[in-house]
């Protein structure tokens, strides 16, 4: 199964991007997904199951850790099987 992730973090500074929102981008980055798009208002990743769920426990854990007062955050199934 194929999902396509799409989150924000908060609050919001609209001068500089703060911690939260910075850890929440590596996170998704760093993951083994594709598809990845990182901007200031949204991001989205696709990939496997497995990848998109763990990519989402640690941009939870770690987003909220360093300041995040709200994940908000969307799942969708967008396929089966491969890329």
């Amino acid at each position: 199964m194929r999902l396509r992730v799409e989150f924000t973090t908060e609050p919001f500074d609209l001068d500089e991007a703060p911690a939260h929102a910075v850890v929440a981008r590596e996170v998704i980055q760093s993951a083994e997904l594709d598809a990845v798009d990182v901007g200031p208002f949204g991001n989205t990743a696709e990939g496997g199951a497995d990848e998109v769920l763990g990519a989402v426990d640690e941009l939870l854990r770690r987003s909220l850790a360093a300041g995040a007062t709200r994940v908000s955050l969307q799942v969708n199934v967008i396929g089966e099987g491969g890329k």
